[in-house]
């Protein structure tokens, strides 16, 4: 099934039909809305399952063009994500695991605005990735068991102002960075247009991204490029962090794709069989950079020569 967020944050179904509003099943009043209604949709999962799919067949639907999709969850216990967890189109060893959290208030959902902050960056990077939604809490989770804690994934796209002075050792902590604040300003956290639950998505681990700036492609890898698997990734950083029902983890990117986010931007964001994310860029400052694809990061990354953006600044 897809699950969204709509209009004032109702809880529903995505369809070929179209929206299908579900609030009287999530809650018996209705009045769950937000992440609340979408937590409470996964947390609720077994016992409601097969009213959703009654009415995923028969249930009243309006199109698509008239509603407006949220970020189907909207503020997540905890955002986490990994870093350097790609292997570069084989031109890297897997490395050791780190990552990150991002700030709760930085999702933004589809058809938003990312906007870029009056810092001192020499870029802001799109990073597309896959997420998966967390089903069932827990800690120190095994690896074996790691998988029946998801219960679907979405798309997201990791913002990144790229500050070199701004955590120790360039952009890349040397083990977990609890928050990162160059990755965690508000709107920099897009996530959706749904979720897709897990039974859907026959293998994470084999799933082409691509992502477009105004048409233009850039990011195009499969996941099968993970350094570090979701099972693993999840034992690693379920040994740091407790997990809630609700909290997502960006499971990292390939940085051949990388490039500049500026002022007037649409990028777009399709994930093989979990769907596809549109949000438009603005930048006050109006900086400009190299349209395309940030070869010198690119370069910088698959060298392991130092943290991503590290040498490009604006034009």
């Amino acid at each position: 099934m897809k699950l969204v967020l709509f209009n004032d944050g109702r809880p529903g179904l995505l369809t070929d039909r179209g929206v299908i509003d579900v609030s009287q099943v999530v809650g018996q009043t209705g009045a769950r809305v937000g992440q609340e209604a979408m937590e409470a949709v996964i947390t609720r999962w077994d016992d409601i399952r097969a009213d959703l799919s009654s009415l995923e067949e028969e249930g009243d639907a309006v199109p698509l063009s008239s509603v407006t999709l949220l970020a189907p969850l909207p503020r997540p216990g905890k955002i986490l994500a990994m870093g350097g967890n790609f292997l570069e189109f084989g031109a890297r060893e897997r490395s050791p695991m780190w990552g990150f959290l991002k700030a709760q208030d930085a999702v933004l959902g589809p058809g938003g605005t990312v906007v870029l902050p009056d810092v001192d960056a020499n870029i802001f990077h799109h990073e597309a990735e896959l997420v998966l939604v967390f089903g069932r809490g827990g800690k120190d989770i095994k690896e074996a068991d790691a998988m029946d804690h998801v219960f679907g994934y979405t798309c997201g796209i990791d913002v990144s102002a790229r500050i070199v002075t701004g955590v120790p050792g360039g952009q890349r902590p040397p083990d977990y960075l609890p928050i990162a604040p160059h990755k965690s300003y508000p709107t920099f956290a897009p996530l959706g247009s749904y979720i897709v639950t897990k039974d859907e998505v026959q293998d994470p681990h084999n799933l082409q991204v691509r992502l477009r700036v105004d048409g233009e492609l850039r990011g195009n890898y499969n996941t099968d490029d993970l350094g570090h698997s979701i099972p693993e990734s999840i034992e690693w950083v379920s040994s740091m962090e407790s997990i809630s029902p609700g909290d997502v983890f960006f499971m990292g990117t390939n940085h051949q794709g990388l490039g500049a986010m500026q002022d007037g931007d649409t990028i777009e964001l399709e994930i093989d069989g979990v769907g596809s994310l549109s949000i438009n860029v603005a930048d006050p400052l109006k900086r400009r950079w190299a349209k395309g694809v940030d070869e010198l990061t690119a370069q910088d990354v698959r060298e392991g020569a130092g943290g991503p953006g590290r040498r490009v600044r604006p034009l």
